[in-house]
C-alpha cells in the first residue's frame, strides 16, 4: 500500500470553479466523456501448467518492476528486465513471483494511483512484454501474480475525471461523495475528505487516489471484469491493496467492516474458478481473518517478531512460538516489504548482522505460511543511500557491486542505489558459498522438497531460554526444527 509521506500535491482544476477561486456562480462545466475500457469480459480459462496448491509449496520473491532491472537502459527497470532475471530467481529457488504494480499511473513510481486498469505502464513495457514475461516463467515452473488496486484509482483516471465534473456526472456514484464535508474523521493523522466539484469525495490515502464507491454494483462489476482480463492473459492469481479499507462506516469505523468478508471472498472465488490460481490479500488490522476470506493474507502482526526474534528478543520468541499455533492455512509471511510501516529492509532493522540475518531466514522458511522474500533480501541489501520513508527501501536492485550502476542499468538509475552495495550484491554473494544468498537458497530447496515444512502442521512449540523448537508434520514426512536466538549454546529436550 501507498501512504503519504510527503506534502499533498494540489487538487486538479477539473474540480469547481469556485474551488479553483472563479466565481461561485458560474455555469457548471459540462461532463467529461469517459474513454476507459469498461467493456465485459467473458472467462476464457487458459489453464495452468502450475500443481494444484502450487502456492503453498512456493517461495515468493516480490519485486518492484521500477527498481529490479531495466533492459534498455533509460534508468527504470521494465518486464524485459524481470524476464531476463527469471534464470537467476530459479537458481535461488523461486517459485512465485509477485509483480508490485504494473499499470499505467498517475504517480509513475510506486503504481497505486491507477489510470488504467487494462494497460502497462509504458516505462515497464507492454501487454506482449508480460505475455513473455508470463510464458517464460510458466517454463520454469514459476508463477506470477499482480498487484490489483480495488479500493482506489487515481485522481486522474477518467472515471474520475468523469465523477467530478459535476454532481449529475454519468460516474458520479461510482465514488464516494459528500454534498457536505463529513466532520470528525482523521485516517492516518489525516482528513479523507476533499473539496471536488459539487461536494467532497472521500480518498483515505491520499487526495489523489479518490476511493471507489464499492457498494454500487456497477463499480464491482468493473472490477470483476478487469481481474478476468488478467486472467484470460495467464496470470497466475493477484496481491490485493488495502483490503481493510475498501468499505467506510463512520469516522469511527471506516477499517475492516464486516462488509469487507464477503466483499473479498468473492472477489478470490472469481479468482478460484480459474484453474490453479492464487489470491493474497494485504490487511494489516486483521491478517487471520482475511486470510479466510481471501484464501490469504500477510501476517504483518507477527513478522516484525519473527525479526525481534532473530534479535534474542525473549518476549518476541514467545510471540513466534505462540502466533503460528492458531495462524489458519494460507497465511503469508515475510520480514519486510515496500511499506515503512511494515519495518525498514531486514539488513538495516537487524545492523547487518550476519548470524541474526540467516536466523531471521530460518525462521521465515521453517515456520508455517507461504514466505514472501523482498527483493534484495536474500543477500542482505539494504536502504537507498540518501533516502527516507518509503523510497528509501525501493532502491535499485544490487546486482554488482558497481556503486554507480550496481547492475541494474547502462544508463543512470532513476533512483539512489543501496548504501551497501559494494559489499552486498548478487553476484557477491553467488560467488561466496558461505554467504547469506546460499543460505536462503539452502532453506528454499529444503522447504520445497519436504512436505512436512512446505505443508505441514505446527505441534509442540516449545520455547526453552533462548531457543525455540517445533515440529513439522505433514503424513508420513515429519520435521524437528531447533532455532537457536541466543548468543551461547543451548541444550533443547524434543519429544
Amino acid at each position: 500500500m501507498f501512504r503519504l509521506s510527503y506534502p499533498l500535491a494540489s487538487l486538479l482544476c477539473t474540480l469547481s470553479l469556485a474551488a479553483c477561486g472563479g466565481s461561485s456562480s458560474a455555469t457548471p462545466p459540462s461532463p467529461t466523456p469517459v474513454t476507459v475500457d469498461t467493456s465485459v469480459v467473458t472467462p476464457q480459462d487458459p489453464g495452468s501448467n502450475l500443481p494444484a496448491q502450487w502456492q503453498r509449496r512456493a517461495t515468493f520473491m516480490q519485486i518492484f518492476v521500477r527498481s529490479y532491472r531495466d533492459s534498455n537502459g533509460d534508468g527504470i527497470g521494465d518486464l524485459q528486465g524481470v524476464t531476463q532475471s527469471l534464470d537467476y530467481l530459479q537458481s535461488l529457488g523461486v517459485g512465485g513471483i509477485w509483480l508490485m504494480p504494473i499499470a499505467p499511473s498517475e504517480d509513475h513510481d510506486h503504481g497505486y494511483a491507477v489510470t488504467d486498469y487494462r494497460g502497462v505502464e509504458a516505462a515497464y513495457g507492454s501487454l506482449a512484454d508480460l505475455d513473455e514475461l508470463l510464458a517464460q516463467a510458466h517454463a520454469r515452473g514459476i508463477g506470477v501474480i499482480l498487484d490489483y488496486v480495488m479500493n482506489h484509482s487515481a485522481a486522474s483516471h477518467p472515471l474520475f475525471v468523469n465523477s467530478s465534473s459535476s454532481a449529475n456526472a454519468e460516474y458520479r456514484d461510482w465514488y464516494v461523495w459528500s454534498p457536505s464535508k463529513p466532520g470528525g474523521w482523521s485516517i492516518y493523522g489525516n482528513d479523507p475528505w476533499h473539496q471536488g466539484n459539487g461536494g467532497h469525495y472521500f480518498a483515505g490515502f491520499w487526495s489523489r487516489m479518490p476511493d471507489f464507491n464499492l457498494r454500487h454494483a456497477p463499480v464491482l462489476d468493473f472490477h470483476r471484469d478487469n481481474l478476468r482480463f488478467w486472467l484470460n492473459r495467464g496470470v497466475d492469481g493477484f496481491r490485493f491493496d488495502a483490503v481493510g479499507n475498501l468499505i467506510e462506516n463512520g469516522p469511527s469505523a471506516w477499517e475492516v467492516q464486516t462488509e469487507n468478508y464477503p466483499l473479498m471472498a468473492g472477489m478470490a472465488a472469481l479468482i478460484g474458478s480459474y484453474q490453479h490460481r492464487y489470491t493474497v490479500c494485504e490487511a494489516p488490522a486483521d491478517p487471520q481473518g482475511f486470510t479466510t476470506a481471501c484464501g490469504s493474507a500477510f501476517a504483518f502482526d507477527v513478522n516484525r517478531q519473527i525479526v525481534g526474534a532473530a534479535m534474542g528478543a525473549p518476549s518476541s520468541i514467545r510471540a513466534v512460538s505462540d502466533y503460528f499455533k492458531t495462524a489458519p492455512v494460507g497465511l503469508a509471511t515475510m520480514l519486510s516489504n515496500h511499506d515503512g510501516f511494515a519495518g525498514a529492509r531486514a539488513y538495516d532493522q537487524l545492523h547487518g548482522d550476519a548470524a541474526g540475518l540467516r536466523l531471521a531466514a530460518a525462521s521465515l522458511l521453517t515456520l508455517p505460511g507461504i514466505p514472501f522474500i523482498y527483493y534484495g533480501e536474500e543477500f542482505g541489501m539494504g536502504a537507498g543511500r540518501g533516502l527516507s520513508g518509503d523510497p528509501a527501501l525501493r532502491s535499485p536492485m544490487s546486482w554488482t557491486a558497481d556503486t554507480q550502476r550496481a547492475g541494474f542499468t547502462s544508463g543512470t538509475p532513476y533512483r539512489a542505489l543501496a548504501a551497501n552495495v559494494a559489499t552486498h550484491n548478487a553476484a557477491a554473494a553467488q560467488a561466496d558459498t558461505n554467504s547469506l544468498w546460499h543460505t536462503y537458497r539452502a532453506l528454499i530447496q529444503l522447504r520445497r522438497s519436504t512436505d512436512a515444512l512446505a505443508i505441514g502442521s505446527y505441534e509442540q512449540a516449545t520455547v526453552q531460554g533462548n531457543a525455540l523448537s517445533f515440529v513439522r508434520r505433514s503424513g508420513n514426512s515429519r520435521v524437528v526444527v531447533v532455532l537457536n536466538y541466543g548468543i551461547a549454546a543451548a541444550t533443547v529436550t524434543v519429544n
